[in-house]
């Protein structure tokens, strides 16, 4: 990370100083504010983390619990979204915590025996090598704590507003602050008052139940698979063999267990199949102890045996897929007339099972991707319109996700004797890995996903795909960085210049490219951003040269890649980066041109555009597409 520009940090640099709202913020929940944030789970974490960056805006996050998660019912962190850890700073932090996951086993019933059960395949977690993060399990509270630690260290000082609770809203369009919020009171001396507050945009991350996506008319489609399972984190003493390794476990008669791991060493998970539930049940299988649990646990075991010693956390769900209609108030009759005033995220919007751990993950994606958007456009930044690009995005993919999840569910509650073959559920862990990942999202093109016209310019970053990062070696310290850690969530966009074949210095496409850039009215620098911010204030641009780093000559690369920033003018060299042969040439790992390119990467990670460094003109009109001028 970098600091010290601004004045030597003697403490903890990821503390950043407070400003604009964050500069003496009151305690009391105001009556009015731009963003009210219902909910505190990991989307609405996620925004409040985002949003801290931005200090003229006032961001304020209420909570029903008198205080944080203690202990949360999702556990699995997706590659994705370790990815997105990294760009709010803790990543390597949350994975030294963390179980991660390196294979997976399959057990069925053993053909001599089909009472008991063996082994059938070992698979390998992440065979195909989608991400240089790992895939891991960590109890959802401790992600939270993250997240937190991040808003309150923030410029803007966000901390949650706990014991509050969503009443209900209105809406009147004109007014500065349009959005009426009844709140309520739930814990400390004014419990059971009321209050009415007020807020430019709502964003409800309220559950599965969410009074916020009620309160706007949305509805929650879908329907309940009739199947239930019950799950317990526990403490045991077995001799089942794979017990600290993550497996699916199917018996001949009494269903299957999904077996996580857990952090710490000790602590596992299983989700244990309960079976069919009639459609006249009511509910009643929710009544199901965790004494008849762990003895269904026990016969699906067998010939192994399970002696639970303590249960930190158990319950019992039924398996439904739900998404709603929209995840904003706009009727989708007046999509582009208006500007959405309330949106909702997470669980709000998509339920489904737990087993494939996908709740949590895809709730984060929800936060980042709303997140920024807030920012930009209430910063001045962008145009009310991008804020119609979250609910278009993410819908689709939460369709995607329950569509997944579906198959995956129904694939986990078959009965042995139901499948083609007995690999038949490990092939399509395997095949299907780079979903649940989080790396099959592919958003369509918008005022902030451009056109595949240039793609073959380099065919390993998809336009409307994340990021993938690779490592390339930086010019003035010689050291290997993946490129895509420097995604920090700051609401800067990326442009990766990769060169064309010259040196740095010597004529080319890159050279007069830079040039323009600094130089030219017409560039998006000079257009975008606003006077008196560092020339890399919004735009963050990098170069990748063809050459080894030993003939790069740092005096002879454009200056717009050695920026001046901060209060002292000082140089920033990490913007500069060469091919790191012994790891792998970033050209032919991501398919990148000869000719060079450039690679536009949004603020949440996802590939932009692709480009050639001639397309100035295009470069420009992309960003006047999804951003105001400067001062305009």
């Amino acid at each position: 990370m970098q600091f010290h520009h601004h004045g030597y940090v003697s403490g903890d640099p990821r503390v950043l100083p407070a400003a604009g709202t964050g500069l003496n913020r009151p305690d009391e929940l105001p009556d009015e504010m731009d963003v009210l944030i219902v909910g505190s789970g990991p989307a609405g974490m996620v925004i409040a983390a985002q949003l801290s960056q931005y200090p003229s805006i006032t961001t304020r996050l209420i909570e029903r619990r008198a205080g944080r998660l203690e202990i949360g019912q999702a556990d699995g962190i997706q590659a994705r979204s370790n990815e997105t850890f990294q760009a709010f700073g803790f990543a390597e932090r949350l994975i030294s915590e963390a179980f991660q996951l390196t294979a997976m086993n399959f057990w069925a019933p053993d053909p001599a025996n089909p009472t008991s059960i063996i082994r059938t395949q070992r698979t390998e977690d992440d065979p195909h090598g989608i991400s240089e993060f790992p895939h891991m399990l960590v109890n959802q509270a401790r992600v939270l704590d993250y997240f937190a630690e991040f808003a309150a260290n923030g410029p803007a000082r966000i901390k949650p507003d706990y014991g509050w609770d969503f009443v209900t809203l209105e809406i009147t369009e004109g007014a500065e602050y349009p959005v009426a919020v009844t709140v309520r009171a739930t814990a400390g001396e004014r419990v059971g008052e009321q209050r009415v507050v007020r807020a430019k945009y709502v964003v409800g991350c309220d559950g599965a139940k969410s009074a916020v996506r009620e309160s706007i008319g949305r509805k929650h489609l879908g329907t309940p698979s009739f199947h239930a399972w019950g799950v317990m984190d526990v403490l045991a003493v077995t001799d089942f063999p794979d017990i600290r390794t993550k497996c699916a476990i199917q018996s001949r008669d009494n269903g299957s267990i999904l077996l996580i791991p857990r952090e710490g060493g000790f602590l596992f998970r299983m989700y244990v199949d309960l079976g069919a539930v009639g459609a006249d049940d009511q509910h009643q299988v929710r009544q199901t102890t965790i004494e008849q649990i762990i003895a269904k646990a026990n016969a699906i075991l067998n010939p192994y045996t399970l002696d639970v010693r303590n249960v930190a956390w158990s319950s019992v769900y039924e398996v439904g897929h739900r998404v709603t209609d929209k995840f904003d108030d706009v009727p989708v009759e007046l999509t582009g007339q208006r500007a959405p005033r309330v949106f909702i995220a997470g669980d709000a919007c998509h339920t489904h099972s737990a087993k494939a751990g996908q709740g949590m993950n895809v709730s984060i994606q929800d936060g980042f991707n709303l997140g920024w958007k807030l920012g930009q456009v209430l910063d001045g930044r962008a145009p009310e319109a991008l804020l119609e690009t979250y609910s278009a995005e993410r819908q689709v993919v939460a369709q995607n996700l329950i569509d997944f999840d579906r198959e995956w569910a129904s694939m986990m509650a078959k009965k042995p004797e139901e499948f083609e073959s007995p690999a038949e559920l490990a092939e399509f862990y395997v095949t299907t890995a780079e979903f649940p990942a989080g790396f099959m999202t592919q958003y369509e093109p918008s005022m902030i996903t451009g056109e595949a016209t240039h793609q073959q310019l380099a065919s390993g970053f998809p336009i409307g795909k994340r990021f993938k990062s690779a490592r390339a070696l930086r010019v003035a310290d010689a050291n290997p960085v993946h490129l895509g850690h420097h995604h920090r969530a700051d609401g800067r966009w990326r442009v990766y210049a990769f060169a064309d074949a010259p040196a740095a210095g010597e004529p080319s496409a890159l050279t007069d490219w830079a040039e323009w850039l600094a130089t030219s009215g017409d560039s998006p620098v000079a257009r975008f951003t606003p006077e008196g911010s560092d020339v890399d204030g919004v735009f963050d641009f990098k170069v990748v040269f063809q050459q080894s780093y030993e003939d790069v000559d740092l005096g002879r690369v454009p200056p717009i890649f050695l920026p001046r920033v901060g209060p002292f003018g000082l140089i920033d060299y990490e913007k500069v980066y060469a091919v790191d042969p012994e790891r792998g040439d970033i050209f032919n790992k991501r398919g990148i041109d000869r000719t060079g390119c450039l690679v536009i990467v949004r603020p949440d990670q996802y590939v932009a555009h692709v480009l050639p460094l001639t397309a100035r003109d295009e470069l420009t009109d992309f960003f006047a597409g999804c951003m105001r001028a400067s001062g305009g």
